[in-house]
């Protein structure tokens, strides 16, 4: 161990091996154990990093990529959690100390004279009083840490036998396997009960359309005692230690962390958990096949009520008393899922908490142990000192809630955090359309009229409350339900935007009670049965008996009579859409269900959008989020510290003013920016003023489409493209005016000399074929820089905010050159954007006398331009230029929202020739580089 690194040697203590690198901070001197001595600026990022945690502070940390961000956060982090950890342990041992002492006191003999007690008086009482009081707070506390103690010792027992006998792991799978044969041996009795019986009992109903029908329904309000887990699930409840909550937001990101997590000196011994989604988690492959998430999930909270289903109901033919006040005889047969076993989750959440596991891994631990990762990893959550879990998860208030995670006390790291505020404002914001709600309305009427007779009062009432909601909401963009939404002409196309309130009210909705619309539909799964109802009785190509082909054929003639008129059967509701090859919301009512679940959680803060455009089906109604500070205060609140990191996380103003200002002061907030590892004259950045021929360069949205100006542009691409070899990446706006640009080229006949020095290549729309663009782009630069020639490489245009400009590497000689056309403004007209514009400038202040509403606009360009041009330099000995070709560019309040170590090194030049000389000069530089490397 190194020293100073404090007292490790228990299970579950954070270790202090490897190389220790020192830094400073406000309180002294901490030692950072690091897998290879660290650069200096993460040592000043570790260091600033403990000091905001020890502090309580919130921190915007900013590291460019390439210079172990990752690793710096996990050390870092650690480090602290390890120091705050003794330093708790010492506590404890001083108060149980202290208390022992003042039982030692209280035996000793006491004497008071009457002259004194008549002195003290009443206020001698009330310092009794006040001393038993604080006695009484202090011995409870004690009693807690004591328990606490008993708590923490079987729990690192627990794991250190795990950790070394493997003994245990043979009885858990010797277990398994003969729970597999009594599953078997049970299955076996059922089917020869069934031949028994004969066919008579068991074609008395048809049991999968008994799951069909919703069960009775309570409110919450006529629930006395709230049905649970079982007694056995008391873990839950477990006493969370104190833990690091670090998101990010792709799972492909967290498992990198992971694994940089795995090599880190703090791998062996750190209780980490990965959490995820049950798309992510379940290993059960009847509901895998689902596909569509919300069908996961609600199948999954089905198959666990199953669980509490009386064994006797669920695999026997007898009755509930429900069914027997019916006079029916049902034949209950529910589904239960064979991973969510208490045992083996609980041996599952031991085995996560031993070893450091990705979601892949914890996915395959749970086929081996028969365990559900999904409930598994949740029951770890208390005992890990570090859990990693997707943005969703933390940030949206009811998943956090309902995946049990507890802030409260503990530190957030927030990763890639340059798109926060988008990010909260989409997960609260939700899109229907008229096509949806139409359809929506026809399934579930069709349901309700196939079930009437055996569905409950309550079931009924919600159920007619829910088709009146999809008749006014179609009715408010100008539709009718009961006519086919394709044939349904918008007279008069626009966008409009409504407050909650008008919305309600002018939909007609605002007698109805939402919440308890929205929590039947939560609660009774009704999207989930509506879905099996569609999938069983909508278009299929199963082959059918005689006698079930008679049943679809009454049911067939049934639907379609529901409603007589013209339109009406032509209204075609598909079970599951698919868009690129994945499957989008598998019912049109879920999506309807997130959009009733945001009109009831909304607040002054959020706008309903009534976008009428062409017909009733390609119409929506869109619920946006202004303010997303109002959801992630709650965690701010909560949280003992946060950090928000990210490789560009220029310009933080949008952070301070937008999401921290309501909710915490300006002297809680830190800001920490450290340079780039490479050498200073390894990148080139470049802003151009003006072109070949002295045109001035202003890529505004009035001079774009002029014919000198794209003409200018391609002149200073052909130069470019003379002196950079590999492969230049060559950014625009929009996808509209790239291919206006390059349809223009091609008619001048400079995309044929273009041609001529490198292949080039375009970012398609489609995601699917992103990753075949890049392997070409790869594959060309790669051929050519091995066997030369006149064609240099290669030159690819991309679009500002599309598929490329975030999360892919340019490195080495795929981005030799980055180039910037004009500022990627967004779209002024969007009636989205004017509205956000308009609350920010009635709810914030001016800024340098600039309104808010202008500084949101750049500050949304400056965001996406950092962002794209931090493609290219990747690691230390990475070089590249930079070329942003405008000379709005150069103004104060633009160039200062430009990336720290970016901005320190950019050269503003007026004339095309100035910026040809040092990019020639350059890159000319860096030849024997370019040997190197093909060598």
């Amino acid at each position: 161990m190194e020293p100073g690194l404090g007292a490790g040697a228990g299970a579950g203590a954070l270790p202090g091996t490897e190389k220790a690198a020192g830094a400073a901070h406000g309180k002294g001197r901490v030692n950072f154990p690091f897998p290879y001595t660290p650069y200096s600026i993460q040592e000043d990022f570790m260091a600033n990093l403990y000091d905001v945690l020890e502090a309580g502070k919130v921190g915007i940390f900013e590291s460019p990529t390439g210079t172990g961000k990752s690793l710096s956060l996990i050390c870092g982090a650690l480090s602290w959690l390890r120091d705050f950890e003794e330093k708790k342990k010492q506590e404890e041992a001083r108060l149980l100390a202290d208390e022992h002492s003042g039982q030692d006191k209280q035996q000793q003999p006491t004497s008071c004279s009457a002259e004194a007690s008549n002195c003290q008086g009443s206020a001698g009482e009330l310092d009794w009083i006040t001393e038993f009081m604080q006695k009484k707070e202090e011995q409870a506390m004690v009693d807690r840490l004591k328990e606490e103690q008993i708590r923490r010792k079987k729990r690192e027992d627990r794991l250190e036998k795990i950790r070394h006998n493997v003994q245990l792991k043979y009885a858990s799978k010797r277990k398994r396997l003969e729970d597999d044969e009594t599953q078997r041996l049970l299955q076996l009795s059922k089917e020869i009960l069934s031949t028994e019986l004969g066919s008579d009992v068991l074609e008395q109903l048809d049991h999968e359309e008994e799951e069909l029908i919703l069960a009775e329904y309570e409110s919450d309000e006529e629930k006395k005692v709230e049905l649970g887990l079982e007694d056995d699930d008391d873990d839950l409840e477990e006493e969370h230690v104190t833990k690091i909550y670090y998101c990010s937001r792709t799972h492909s990101q967290l498992a990198q962390f992971v694994h940089e997590v795995q090599k880190s000196p703090f791998g062996e011994e750190i209780r980490l958990v990965s959490l995820g989604s049950r798309q992510n988690l379940c290993v059960n492959e009847e509901v895998r096949h689902l596909g569509a998430v919300q069908l996961i999930n609600d199948r999954c909270v089905e198959m666990q009520k199953n669980k509490h289903v009386p064994f006797c109901l669920l695999h026997s033919g007898k009755k509930s008393e429900g069914e027997e006040s019916e006079g029916k005889k049902r034949r209950v047969s529910r589904a239960v899922c064979p991973f969510y076993s208490y045992e083996q989750m609980q041996f599952l959440r031991d085995e996560v908490l031993v070893k450091v596991k990705d979601i892949e891994q914890l996915v395959a631990l749970g086929k081996e142990t028969k365990a559900c990762p999904y409930y598994g990893s949740r029951y770890a959550i208390p005992a890990a000192q570090l859990v990693v879990l997707p943005y969703q998860m933390l940030l949206h208030e009811s998943t956090r809630c309902a995946s049990g995670i507890k802030l409260k006390d503990q530190v957030v790291i927030i990763d890639e955090a340059h798109n926060l505020i988008d990010t909260i404002t989409c997960i609260y914001s939700t899109e229907v359309r008229g096509s949806q709600l139409c359809c929506a309305h026809s399934q579930l009427l069709q349901y309700m009229e196939r079930y009437r007779k055996r569905l409950k009062a309550k079931n009924l009432m919600y159920i007619k409350q829910i088709l009146y909601l999809l008749e006014r909401f179609v009715s408010i963009l100008g539709g009718n339900v009961n006519q086919n939404p394709n044939a349904q002409s918008i007279s008069q196309a626009g966008t409009e935007l409504k407050s909650i309130n008008d919305f309600l009210f002018q939909s007609q909705i605002d007698n109805i009670n939402l919440f308890k619309v929205q929590r039947y539909c939560e609660k009774s799964l009704i999207s989930r049965k509506l879905f099996g109802f569609v999938e069983r009785y909508g278009a299929t190509s199963v082959v059918k008996t005689n006698k079930e082909k008679q049943k679809m054929a009454g049911l067939q003639n049934f639907l379609l009579t529901l409603h007589q008129g013209p339109d009406k059967a032509a209204i075609q509701c598909h079970p599951v859409e698919v868009e690129d090859g994945q499957p989008k919301m598998a019912s049109p009512l879920m999506q309807i269900e997130g959009f009733l679940s945001a009109l009831t959680s909304a607040n002054q803060d959020g706008r309903v959008i009534l976008n009428r455009q062409g017909t009733i089906a390609q119409s929506s109604l869109k619920f946006l989020l202004l303010n997303p500070a109002v959801h992630f205060a709650k965690v701010l609140k909560e949280c003992r510290a946060a950090i928000i990191a990210g490789g560009t996380m220029q310009p933080v103003s949008d952070f301070r003013e937008q999401l921290l200002s309501c909710a915490i002061g300006a002297d809680r907030v830190v800001e920490f920016s450290c340079g780039h590892v490479i050498p200073p004259d390894n990148i080139l950045p470049i802003i151009l003023c003006s072109g070949p021929s002295n045109q001035q360069l202003e890529f505004t949205y009035q001079k774009r489409d002029l014919p000198q100006m794209m003409d200018e542009m391609g002149r200073i691409l052909g130069n470019l493209c003379n002196v950079v070899p590999g492969g230049v990446v060559c950014f625009f706006p929009s996808y509209e005016y790239e291919k206006q640009v390059y349809t223009h080229w091609e008619g001048t006949g400079l995309l044929t000399r273009l041609v001529t020095k490198k292949k080039i290549f375009q970012e398609p729309k489609k995601a699917n074929q992103v990753e075949q663009v890049l392997a070409e782009y790869t594959k060309c630069i790669k051929r050519c820089s091995q066997v030369g020639g006149h064609v240099t490489g290669a030159l690819l245009f991309s679009v500002v905010g599309g598929k490329m400009s975030e999360g892919i590497n340019f490195s080495d000689d795929l981005g030799r050159c980055v180039v910037m056309v004009g500022m990627p403004y967004p779209n002024i007209k969007s009636p989205e954007l004017q509205e956000k514009m308009a609350y920010l400038d009635k709810t914030m202040p001016r800024t340098a006398g600039q309104p808010p509403s202008k500084m949101l606009i750049e500050n949304l360009c400056m965001k996406a331009v950092n962002q794209s041009i931090g493609r290219a330099i990747r690691h230390q000995k990475d070089f590249a230029s930079i070329l942003l070709v405008d000379h709005r560019y150069a103004r104060p309040s633009v160039f200062n929202k430009l990336p720290q170590w970016i901005k320190e090194r950019t050269e503003i030049k007026p004339t095309f020739g100035l910026a040809f000389a040092a990019l020639r000069k350059f890159h000319h530089e860096k030849k024997s580089c370019y040997r190197s490397e093909a060598s």
